[in-house]
């Protein structure tokens, strides 16, 4: 154990002394609190000003269509080919909406022009209008007073509230609980992909500079893979914990200085004596100490250094076999998809597990070791029971235990053998091979 404790050492001190380290970890939580101060900026913004004009044949929407923040109707009366001429010629211009003759039943021939793509928000938008004059138009014709149908619309806002096996209560917001999961499961996975390969470019660097057989002089080959891969992991905590401090203090500073700033929607609010809880519910979305309320940070925080240090064992240790198996990084490429497929595909499913964090699929992909770090990172925040989680653990534990026994049994052989083409066939040679 000590000499596994010098090389974690070694593994560890030289890596923190690189510049590259240092630079990342200083640049890392500047570069992601700028990421968030522009979403923060960007969220309570104004949009760009637009310009849409409007061929009304049908002549149901000239009083009805209201001026948007962002886009300006203008009702214009001229042929549909000569504006769509004049549309190519201008820069002030955005679109051009023809509304032909329509048949409230069948309302169909709309049509929407512009230079560019106009954009999910602006085309939605456009349809919910018309889609709200047309249904109007139709309870207006079907003989109801306005004022009758005005009170048969309502507004509803669903309060979340789960409940525990006490029969406690608790508020739950799936919007907040998506987004801690996304960034959780994003981080994990990029964590266990960048230093995993940094095992494995360690070892096939030592390997090839023959600095390997120095070392194995004193120390067994599976002390030397462990410390190598323990000393990387303590490297990547440490970046970590880093980031996390800093990156936390960075976008407290700048969400507050961004959202202390009132936006021009505020100040039209505050002029025209808008009651500003309104307001107040919206920027609520953007305070980061809210969130707090709603996820248990603890468990969130204690679950990711856990899936962690497991994925990174995991993985790390298969990959630091690959490396001692390949003279070149090169060569390492055909064992590298196997082995990180497991990873690559639990980002994937991430779409599939948001819509069911409780489904079949989302339990066993949580549970099997190579795909749980991620899957139950993006689960968590979804109040998982407790037992799925040490379950998840337990296995994780036993996955990793058996995955640096197997890179142990490659590892012995493979960083002695130079020149020798490698294969997965190979590979079980030197995995069975008695020394």
């Amino acid at each position: 154990m000590n000499k596994i404790g010098l090389i974690i050492a070694r593994e560890y001190i030289a890596r923190v002394k690189k510049k590259s380290f240092i630079i990342m970890t200083i640049l890392g939580p500047i570069l992601f609190a700028g990421m968030m101060g522009i979403v923060f900026w960007s969220a309570t913004r104004e949009g760009d000003q637009k310009l849409i004009q409007v061929i009304d044949e049908s002549g149901w929407f000239e009083n009805n269509i209201e001026n948007t923040e962002t886009i300006t109707y203008q009702f214009i009366q001229a042929d549909v080919e000569e504006t769509k001429e004049s549309l190519l010629n201008s820069d002030a211009i955005f679109g051009l909406l023809h509304i032909p003759k329509l048949d409230l039943d069948n309302p169909k021939g709309i049509k929407f022009y512009s230079t560019q793509s106009p954009g999910i928000a602006v085309e939605g938008g456009i349809e919910k209008i018309i889609r709200g004059i047309i249904e109007d138009e139709k309870l207006a014709n079907s003989g109801l007073d306005q004022e009758l149908i005005d009170n048969l619309r309502a507004h509803v806002d669903i309060q979340t509230i789960n409940l525990s096996d006490s029969g406690d209560e608790s508020e739950s917001n799936s919007g907040i609980a998506f987004g801690v999961g996304y960034v959780s499961s994003f981080l994990l996975y990029m964590f266990i992909f960048i230093y995993g390969m940094q095992i494995m470019r360690g070892v096939t660097q030592e390997k090839t500079s023959r600095i390997i057989e120095v070392m194995i002089a004193s120390v067994r080959p599976f002390e030397l893979m462990m410390g190598k891969i323990i000393g990387i992991a303590a490297v990547g905590l440490t970046q970590f914990v880093l980031w996390a401090v800093m990156t936390t203090a960075l976008t407290s500073v700048t969400s507050s200085l961004i959202l202390d700033q009132p936006t021009a929607t505020e100040q039209m609010a505050f002029q025209a004596g808008v009651d500003a809880e309104q307001m107040e519910a919206q920027n609520e979305a953007f305070d980061i100490y809210s969130i707090t309320d709603k996820i248990d940070i603890p468990i969130i925080l204690g679950s990711f250094l856990i899936y962690f240090l497991g994925g990174y064992l995991l993985y790390g240790a298969l990959l630091a076999a690959v490396g001692s198996a390949v003279d070149s990084e090169a060569d390492s490429q055909q064992f590298m998809l196997p082995i990180t497929l497991p990873l690559i595909f639990s980002m994937m499913m991430i779409s599939i597990v948001i819509q069911e964090p409780h489904g079949t699929m989302a339990f066993w992909l949580s549970i099997i070791p190579f795909t749980s770090p991620v899957i139950m990172m993006m689960r968590l925040p979804f109040d998982v029971p407790m037992w799925e989680l040490a379950l998840s653990i337990l296995l994780l534990i036993a996955g990793f235990c058996s995955t640096t026994w197997m890179a142990g049994r490659i590892y012995r052989i493979g960083i002695f053998m130079h020149g020798t083409k490698v294969n997965y066939k190979t590979l079980a040679k030197w995995f069975v091979m008695k020394i």
